[in-house]
Order: structure tokens, then sequence, then C-alpha cells
């Protein structure tokens, strides 16, 4: 059974980090993309950052560009999103996702992947 399970989120001042990560289950890990999105209150779910399979590509939302860092560890079965410098509008909720065949060039803005997690609450806030 697929899973996919985050944590790392919390409270934190603005400008302040947190290091959020996606535990993956049940599948080929290393076959599929994972993408970061998020959901604030009222709003939609919008597309934070991506990377791919094996060669490990990654992508940004413009909003998040040269603050926050995806990576991931294979051997983990685990994708990380490393955010620094957080503003209150970075406030949501973050969901990892998961999807074998995703397009690339759309992974940080397609919703249709397969797999989704439960998500965790970033707040930031003074």
């Amino acid at each position: 059974q697929l899973q996919l399970v985050e944590s790392g989120g919390g409270l934190v001042q603005p400008g302040g980090s947190l290091r959020l990560s996606c535990a993956a289950s049940g599948f080929t890990f290393d076959a599929y993309a994972i993408g970061w999105f998020r959901q604030a209150p009222g709003k939609e779910r919008e597309g934070v950052s991506c990377i791919s399979g094996r060669a490990g590509r990654t992508n940004y939302a413009d909003s998040v560009k040269g603050r926050f860092t995806i990576s991931r560890d294979n051997a983990k079965n685990t994708v990380y999103l490393q955010m620094n410098s957080l503003k209150p509008e970075d406030t949501a909720v973050y969901y990892c996702a998961a999807d074998p065949s995703i397009l690339f060039r759309l992974c940080v803005v397609s919703k249709t992947y397969d797999y989704w997690g439960q998500g965790t609450q970033v707040t930031v806030s003074s």
C-alpha cells in the first residue's frame, strides 16, 4: 500500500527556517517524481516545488525560488523541503505528492499527482 507521510511542520518566526520531510513506502520510490504543494485557508492549493525520480531534477514556484530547496534521499525513501527566510505568506498546510509519469515541466503546477500525503501545518508568525 503506497503511503506518504509528511512531518516537520510547526510554528516559526518570520525569517526562520523549517525542514519538511516526506517519507514514502509501498512503491519503487526512485521511479516517482515528488511534488510539494501548499494550501492556505481560503485559497487554492498551489505548487511549491518538485523533484524528478532518479535524475533528481528540481523545479520551484517563483514565490519560493532562492528560499526553498527540495532534495531526495532514495536510500531512505524520503524527500525534504528546506525552507529558509520564511514569510507569513508561507503559512499553509504543506502536502507532498507522488507520481510515476508526470511531465517534469508540469510537475510544480500540475495537481494530477496520483498519491497525496495528509499534510503538515506550517505557521509563520511573530
